[in-house]
């Protein structure tokens, strides 16, 4: 029996799912082992607990896993991949194959196969595999650059428009709404609150918004779905370059979603999707939200390289 690790290493949390060639034996969190956002000991202590809670739960020692693969935004870094090599080196036996986080995403989807995927929870990006295997990515520059139809994005624009539409004195409950989440007692303390340095968690007004919208209220559904269009131009500048550098009789790859922002706030996905639809009729998308680690799974069984 052979047996597999993967891991999804996120700023401020670890995946970490053991398998053999046919189930799932444990899945665990802990905090983040990325040396970009932590220091060595701290991360050390994570991995060596996960590693413990894994033997744990599922009786498998770390000297009997086959092949371990690990996906993590920095996979380029000197200071992530060489700690994560060492770690794992004396810790872990068998292979280690180190991907980006875009590339199990894509895995988990399309196990290989071209497509594009669309990653939307605080922060969002969209990313492709071309036929050859080529990646194309769009957006993903951070919230001040980029990051349309993120949590951060919604939140920030319902606030805006929340405003705007007092000065416009329309109608919305969208303003006492996000008064209300954030405990402040006037106007002008919510000024101040949205101005301070460092700023709020201005991605945690994303269910303020949904709620609003939910109840009929029309500015706060008009920034979903205008979230969600604008997403939807990163998705369809990703699928041209694709068609660009394909045959032109290939097939349109499917689409597939994952994050919070995909899974839970439904008016932002519809949008997204009828807006591309508008230009690409055939397209063909993936129920639900995929679930990275499993790309990251899936190449730790399939491949056999380090």
């Amino acid at each position: 029996m052979a047996y597999f690790l993967a891991l999804d290493i996120g700023g401020t949390k670890t995946d970490y799912l053991l398998a053999d060639e046919t189930r799932e034996l444990a899945r665990i969190r802990t905090g983040t082992i990325k040396r970009m956002r932590t220091d060595a000991s701290t991360a050390a202590a994570n991995l060596d607990h996960a590693l413990a809670q894994l033997t744990a739960l599922s009786g498998i020692s770390p000297q009997s896993i086959a092949r371990t693969c690990i996906g993590t935004a920095g996979e380029t870094v000197p200071l992530v991949t060489d700690w994560l090599r060492e770690a794992f080196a004396s810790r872990v036996s068998g292979d280690l194959i180190l991907l980006g986080d875009v590339e199990i995403a894509l895995d988990a989807a399309f196990q290989g196969g071209p497509g594009v995927l669309v990653m939307a929870g605080t922060g969002s990006n969209v990313a492709g595999r071309m036929p050859n295997g080529t990646l194309v990515t769009a957006g993903g520059w951070g919230p001040e650059l980029a990051d349309q139809g993120s949590g951060h994005k919604i939140g920030r624009e319902g606030l805006r428009a929340a405003l705007l539409a007092r000065d416009e004195q329309l109608p919305s409950t969208l303003l006492d709404a996000v008064m209300k989440f954030w405990k402040l007692a006037s106007l002008d303390h919510l000024i101040e609150y949205a101005n301070a340095r460092p700023a709020p968690d201005f991605s945690r007004l994303t269910e303020v918004v949904l709620r609003c919208a939910n109840q009929g209220d029309v500015v706060a559904a008009e920034v979903l779905r205008r979230e969600g269009q604008d997403l939807a131009w990163l998705v369809r500048v990703v699928f041209h370059r694709i068609q660009a550098a394909s045959p032109a009789d290939a097939p349109l790859p499917p689409l597939a979603f994952t994050g919070s922002i995909m899974e839970k706030v439904q008016p932002v996905r519809d949008a997204l999707i009828a807006s591309v639809r508008a230009e690409f009729p055939v397209l063909h998308t993936l129920d639900g939200v995929i679930d990275p680690i499993a790309g990251a799974l899936w190449r730790a069984r399939t491949s056999s390289h380090s």
